[in-house]
């Protein structure tokens, strides 16, 4: 994995005696902060209810700042590291992150820390991206990048998949405040290492008027109300102005983003980028995993705490075996994309993950978790490890080194609107079927009905994961447009 990027990153690397890898430890260790962020907060959201004094809408929007910054600004904040310098933004990322998170871990009130939530979701959406072309862009041998989109993939998914277990150890043993603070010292560590182990590469543009802000403008905010209007349907019906108006304005504001890149004399996105075959299909991979995947860690957090009764730290333990499933398939994944392309385990990983999520919508009320749980969460999981690499290879072969950004942040923005609209859409189905059973939707009504109010929670979750699987299958069906004999 010592393959040099370039003619001038390697005179650059040689007189400053930097090795080759600690790009990839740098961007792994960033990748593996953002990731845990998504879901490390979840547990810590009950104590900071109590602590804070949270409305429930106020709880919501602790989880929905995040993702909607960090969904709205991704395609910008891919795009930046081409145009002001991968290193730039990266840095930039890291300390916008890290100081967000100090601020939301010192809140100490509703406002404060859903603002600061939404600064991190800004410092996320920069940060994202920039791992991933920065690794494409530095290892440019298909056997070495391979290599290294490997660990990069099994690292981001031990980070999405542990961070119910992190959060909960936090919060029992030290507060919430500590799910935010424990970001300070990895952003300090990973500025040191990224001022002294990355190359600086020279900005495409040097002045913001160079920027196509209007493109800029209309993407964002089409992204922005397009997210925010699926999450608003978690708490009200599809058919609601308050849903269908932001996912109008968004869909006709990325309308206007497209007429606006036509005539654009410097494009935030060249539209013939979605001429290349390969990435537009691992685009549309990507947007039907993270709709059924991202469905399968929130039902299954859902599942093991709702029905079968687990606390947090239980429930954190019960995924380590599904984590320690995907660091292995990703891995393996490294190997076999370098050797075939990704072709193949972009048709196998998800049909592998459909088969875990249809089996565990089997599973009975309460049953045991070595017998009915345990099996067919490492399998989804597995399924899951084994599409990260090829999809990252896929999205990125071939795109010019000044791409690579682009290239990033439209895979990232295709799975978080794609996890955005699955959670959404599904947790629809859910409660559809748990109101039918039980005549209500609520999960804590639900609960309180003992018996049969589990039963109905559990029914509803089982059909959510049964349209998961569904909608994942697909995936394999997309990736069969990816050209057979594209390498990594």
């Amino acid at each position: 994995m010592t393959t040099a990027p370039q003619r001038a990153s390697t005179g650059e690397r040689q007189r400053r005696a930097v090795p080759y890898w600690t790009t990839l430890v740098v961007a792994s260790a960033a990748q593996f902060m953002v990731i845990l962020d998504v879901s490390i907060v979840n547990v810590a959201l009950p104590s900071m209810r109590t602590d804070l004094d949270l409305s429930t809408a106020g709880l919501q929007w602790v989880v929905n700042a995040y993702s909607l910054a960090f969904a709205g600004l991704l395609l910008l904040g891919g795009r930046a590291g081409d145009l002001f310098g991968r290193k730039r933004v990266f840095l930039v990322g890291v300390v916008v992150f890290s100081l967000a998170s100090l601020v939301g871990g010192l809140a100490q009130s509703e406002a404060w820390l859903v603002a600061a939530r939404a600064a991190q979701g800004v410092g996320g959406a920069v940060l994202a991206p920039a791992t991933l072309s920065l690794l494409t862009t530095t290892y440019t041998d298909p056997a070495h990048r391979a290599k290294a989109l490997g660990v990069w993939g099994a690292v981001g998914g031990a980070g999405g998949a542990m961070g119910g277990l992190v959060g909960g150890l936090l919060t029992q043993g030290f507060g919430w405040r500590a799910v935010l603070f424990v970001n300070v010292p990895i952003g300090v560590a990973l500025v040191v290492a990224a001022a002294w182990a990355l190359v600086g590469g020279r900005p495409a543009v040097t002045r913001l008027r160079e920027l196509d802000l209007p493109g800029s403008l209309a993407v964002t905010l089409g992204l922005t109300a397009l997210v925010y209007g699926v999450v608003s349907s978690e708490t009200r019906s599809w058919t609601s102005p308050l849903v269908l108006g932001p996912v109008a304005l968004g869909v006709a504001l990325l309308a206007l983003f497209v007429a606006v890149e036509k005539r654009a004399a410097r494009p935030l996105v060249p539209l013939a980028v979605f001429r290349r075959r390969a990435q537009t299909a691992a685009n549309g991979v990507a947007l039907l995993v993270g709709m059924g995947m991202f469905s399968f860690w929130f039902f299954m957090s859902l599942v093991l705490q709702r029905v079968n009764g687990y606390d947090a730290l239980q429930a954190g333990l019960a995924f380590l075996p599904a984590s320690a499933t995907l660091v292995v398939t990703s891995t393996l994944a490294s190997r076999l994309v370098a050797r075939h392309g990704p072709r193949t385990l972009l048709v196998v990983g998800p049909l592998v993950s459909a088969a875990g999520l249809a089996w565990l919508s089997t599973a009975d009320p309460g049953g045991s978790y070595a017998s009915q749980l345990l099996a067919p969460t490492m399998l989804a999981a597995g399924g899951i490890g084994l599409v990260m690499v090829p999809l990252a290879s896929a999205a990125t072969a071939g795109v010019p080194p000044h791409e690579a950004g682009l290239a990033s942040g439209l895979l990232n923005t295709s799975r978080q609107v794609g996890g955005a609209v699955g959670i959404a859409v599904l947790s629809t189905v859910a409660a559809a079927v748990t109101a039918d059973r039980l005549g209500t939707t609520s999960a804590d009504a639900a609960a309180a009905a003992g018996a049969a109010g589990v039963e109905a929670l559990a029914a509803g979750y089982d059909r959510g994961m049964l349209v998961g699987a569904v909608v994942v299958a697909c995936a394999a069906l997309v990736a069969l447009l990816v050209p057979r004999g594209q390498k990594a």
